[in-house]
């Protein structure tokens, strides 16, 4: 990063090769030659490093620290110090310089100590954009709603998240936006101090998961060395987040139960029964329904899950909210690579409207992030985009309208779309809708199965 550093020490020779020796490396390096003249500058203009004398005639190197610290509580100071007076320069850190540095004729040692506290400030910028980023973008307020559906939803969303015990599930397809949904109705209610522990039941194999899930006692097992803390106590007062529930492993299933029964649960190799208060929020691109009457789901668990149940749309569905989303996706890479790009030409604009996103809003913003990695001016251009969007046929937008009698709303743009464009596109989105069931899907489509079977073959062969 290129960082305002000032070097403050009352050698002129000394003083002239630090700015000049970080000058060739673009950072922007103001010498002062005393205590007093760097407290005047830091008061006109906070710099982000701070290369400080320690012995300077009057105002010395420990004086200008404890003035300078409050004006500027983020700027980093590196004491300079001769080699007599480390066990000062160390009291100088515990007054909160950030480190020192021994001066010497060669100055070789400047470039590792600056560089070190220059990584310090970067990652704590990323952590702070991090937070802010956080708190601003699982705020309801802020969250831009266009279609119908999602407005619902998000209606319904505001009173689940002020209600801090009821369970939620959430389904839909991957990439639909499960775990933000999730830690939406977690910043917005109650619960919002309290920990987020997201687990992916999917990444922790089963036979770690009881003990990630419990956590163990000292000598539960072989390697069990010291107590450990399980998810649940993790997520005491918060809210614990499990993804991907539909492949949690059967046995895990019934202890999983057993928890939400009880609120109390033992540690691996434990004795004694610990309670926990946490609300758990599900997700699954799976139909947990259809899996309860297989039986590759336990039917009393799904009825402890299924309180509360919010089933996000994919994208394709909901096509108002996909300009929104980029233009989200563009302030929010523009900020982290650095670029001022504040809009999209129409162009791109009609081409991330057409596309059909099978990986719904992560794709989306993956495909926002490599635009904007190639784009260099204030506007993202459709030359921007991969390939794929450029090359694409003009797509046909199909839209699930939720009801008493759902239906379906198909949207061409006329001249660019043929009558057998449209028939395919709805054809595909009923076979979908049906959970690939042919029966089902002629059926909402009026026709026989073998009727349909002839024309899903005729659209493969023009394939």
């Amino acid at each position: 990063m290129q960082a305002t550093i000032y070097v403050t020490d009352d050698e002129p020779a000394i003083r002239s090769a630090i700015v000049k020796r970080l000058s060739r490396r673009h950072h922007t390096v103001t010498g002062f030659e005393s205590g007093e003249d760097l407290v005047r500058a830091v008061t006109q203009h906070v710099p982000d490093l701070v290369l400080l004398d320690l012995k300077m005639p009057g105002m010395g190197g420990i004086e200008a620290l404890r003035q300078i610290r409050p004006l500027a509580p983020h700027t980093l100071i590196i004491m300079l110090t001769a080699y007599g007076t480390v066990e000062n320069a160390v009291e100088a850190m515990r007054l909160g310089a950030y480190d020192f540095l021994i001066k010497s004729v060669d100055l070789s040692g400047v470039d590792p100590v600056v560089d070190r506290a220059l990584e310090f400030l970067a990652l704590r910028h990323r952590v702070e954009f991090a937070l802010e980023d956080q708190n601003s973008a699982y705020a309801l307020a802020n969250i831009d709603a266009r279609s119908p559906t999602m407005q619902l939803l998000l209606g319904q969303v505001r009173d689940v998240a002020e209600n801090a015990k009821s369970t939620v599930l959430l389904q839909g397809e991957t990439g639909t936006g499960k775990e933000f949904l999730a830690r939406v109705i977690h910043c917005n209610g109650p619960r919002s101090t309290g920990p987020f522990v997201a687990v992916n039941c999917t990444a922790i194999p089963k036979e770690l998961f009881e003990s990630e899930l419990f956590g163990y006692e000292r000598g539960a097992f072989t390697g069990a060395h010291q107590r450990k803390r399980g998810l649940l106590e993790k997520a005491e007062g918060g809210t614990l987040f499990l993804d991907e529930i539909g492949d949690l492993d059967p046995a895990m299933q019934a202890k999983l139960l057993r928890v939400l029964q009880e609120r109390t649960f033992r540690r691996l190799g434990g004795t004694e029964d610990l309670s926990v208060d946490f609300r758990l929020m599900t997700a699954t691109n799976r139909d947990l329904k259809k899996d309860t009457a297989r039986g590759t789901f336990r039917e009393d668990l799904f009825f402890r899950l299924n309180v509360v149940t919010f089933e996000l749309p994919p994208l394709r569905v909901r096509t108002e909210d996909i300009l929104p989303l980029c233009m989200q996706a563009v302030l929010r890479f523009g900020k982290e690579f650095g670029k001022d790009v504040v809009d999209i030409e129409p162009e791109a604009k009609e081409l991330l409207q057409r596309y059909s996103y099978p990986g719904n809003i992560r794709e989306l913003q993956n495909i926002i992030e490599r635009a904007m990695i190639l784009c260099h001016d204030k506007t993202l251009t459709a030359g921007c985009l991969p390939r794929e969007l450029r090359d694409q046929a003009p797509h046909i937008s199909v839209a699930m309208a939720q009801g008493e009698h759902p239906s379906l709303r198909i949207e061409m743009v006329l001249g660019q779309q043929t009558l057998a464009d449209i028939e395919s596109a709805l054809i595909e989105e009923v076979v979908r809708l049906s959970d690939h069931n042919k029966t089902l899907a002629a059926k909402h489509l009026g026709l026989t199965r073998f009727a349909l079977d002839r024309r899903l073959k005729k659209q493969l062969e023009h394939e």
